[in-house]
């Protein structure tokens, strides 16, 4: 018996179900996660807030447009590094390490905004969770996958109870979060978030020993000798060629906060081209294992617009349930903060529906493109439907609280038919040489989302608002009916996979 799962004596695994019907170990990977997101989505249900109040009322006095743009680069940067966490974990840690120490690093990246010393304290939470958050998000998801054997119908059902468990933890933390700044102060706030990712670490490091194959403290494609070196060589020259970039920018008198976001997005959108590029390329991948990756280019595409539009819950709706809801019910009266606890909300009282559906469904559920051009319909009518508030009682008035409850309601039905089945058919496709750095590809697609929020969310002003809308949901369900046209030529090239 390796990490709590039973081997047969040719060391293959036996099917465990000792953890609601799925191996013992997703108990573990499901409560290190819950801790992890109350952490992050309970910081990020106040940190727009924090960035745009003024000073006076325990913010940072910044101009609203640029808060909700950094916003998006953060949450952009978050999931770009990713990219560091798989290589780390396929070249020199090992899964189980790199989450740990991811960990460690976000629960100090809290710590950071806790303390109430300005500005340099954002930018160094923003550094420290950003690198934790890759270093944690695409092993814990790998070693899901690494749960089930190749054909195992389990799979797609156990990443979505994974993914229960990720919004349980989303669903509290805002509530908790923002009532803490509401009583107290944004910093008290800020506080719960590092408890929580305290408590993660916790129970990571507890179930880890007992129920995660040992297999997980190994790396998959360990660094050769000599490799280091080359790989010194290029990390030092990539790091003199950006910070040649932005000096130009200083000569040149470009550079602002706004000019260095912009650099920032056109990283996040070149950094998954190159690794598709590197797959594709490798000597590593063989034949079948490159027409994988290809099928996935697609799909990639697709999660990214679909992220687009889910991830402005933290800045674009953001806003609106601020400035543009009525939050006085008779006595009541919601904090804004408290609306993001609807995306985590609707996919609690979603997943069993469709945990339900798949399992029930078997091997005649339908394919993972066709559920991903199905989302992709859903998240551009969340958007649609924004605008009929805006279009029938305009920007000035405060329109009711279900406007966003529905549009929420919308794009969750889309992130249960994406995201679930994305991290499941990534794990799936991945090359023998590259489980973790393609879970990375799942998290970048995020990335590149934000990454274009970051920009086109400084179009979103009272005057474009409708126009905003429309257009985000219609180019999402134009790229949807594309999809579907493509759904027949991506399963022959998933080569058996579905």
């Amino acid at each position: 018996m390796f990490g709590g799962i039973i081997l047969d004596n040719k060391g293959t695994k036996d099917l465990d179900h000792a953890f609601l019907g799925q191996p013992r170990g997703l108990s573990t990977l499901f409560f290190t996660e819950f801790w992890e997101r109350f952490s992050y989505y309970g910081m990020r249900a106040i940190l727009i807030y924090y960035m745009y109040y003024s000073i006076a009322d325990g913010g940072l006095g910044m101009d609203k447009g640029l808060a909700a743009s950094i916003m998006s680069i953060y949450g952009s940067l978050v999931y770009l590094s990713s990219v560091l966490g798989g290589f780390m974990s396929d070249r020199i840690w090992g899964s189980r390490r790199t989450v740990l120490y991811g960990g460690i690093l976000i629960m100090f990246g809290h710590i950071s905004l806790s303390l109430p010393a300005g500005d340099w304290a954002l930018f160094l939470a923003i550094v420290l969770i950003t690198i934790g958050t890759g270093l944690l998000k695409p092993n814990v998801s790998e070693m899901v996958g690494g749960l089930y054997k190749e054909g195992d119908n389990r799979r797609d059902s156990g990443f979505t109870i994974f993914v229960f468990g990720i919004n349980l933890g989303s669903l509290i933390s805002p509530i908790v979060v923002g009532q803490a700044q509401k009583m107290f102060n944004f910093h008290v706030g800020f506080s719960l978030a590092a408890i929580g990712m305290f408590f993660g670490l916790i129970s990571y490091w507890r179930g880890g020993s007992k129920y995660l194959s040992k297999d997980s403290f190994y790396p998959d494609d360990p660094l050769e000798p000599g490799e280091a070196k080359r790989l010194s060589f290029k990390i030092t020259l990539g790091v003199i060629a950006f910070a040649l970039i932005v000096l130009i920018m200083k000569v040149f008198d470009v550079l602002s906060i706004a000019s260095f976001i912009t650099l920032l997005s056109i990283v996040a959108v070149i950094a998954p081209i190159t690794i598709f590029l590197l797959m594709l390329t490798s000597k590593k991948v063989n034949d079948v294992e490159r027409s994988r990756v290809w099928a996935y280019v697609p799909l990639f595409l697709a999660a990214a617009i679909f992220w687009a539009i889910e991830e402005s819950g933290s800045s674009v709706l953001a806003l609106f349930a601020a400035d543009q809801t009525n939050n006085q019910l008779g006595w009541f009266k919601i904090d804004p903060s408290w609306y993001q606890s609807l995306n985590p909300l609707f996919i609690v009282l979603l997943t069993p529906i469709f945990a339900t559906l798949w399992t029930t469904l078997g091997k005649r559920q339908p394919s993972s493109p066709t559920k991903f051009s199905l989302g992709l319909v859903f998240a551009g009518l969340s958007y649609l439907f924004m605008v009929i508030p805006v279009a029938m009682f305009g920007v000035d008035a405060k329109v009711s609280p279900l406007w966003l409850v529905g549009s929420w309601l919308i794009v969750e039905i889309s992130e249960l038919l994406i995201s679930p089945i994305g991290l499941s058919v990534t794990t799936k496709l991945a090359p023998r040489a590259f489980q973790s750095s393609m879970m990375s590809m799942w998290f970048l697609a995020d990335s590149a989302g934000q990454a274009v929020n970051s920009q086109i969310v400084q179009f979103y002003t009272p005057e474009n608002e409708v126009a905003y809308f429309a257009i985000t949901g219609i180019v999402a369900i134009v790229a949807a009916i594309v999809l579907a046209f493509l759904i027949k030529p991506i399963k022959r090239l998933m080569a058996g996979i579905n």
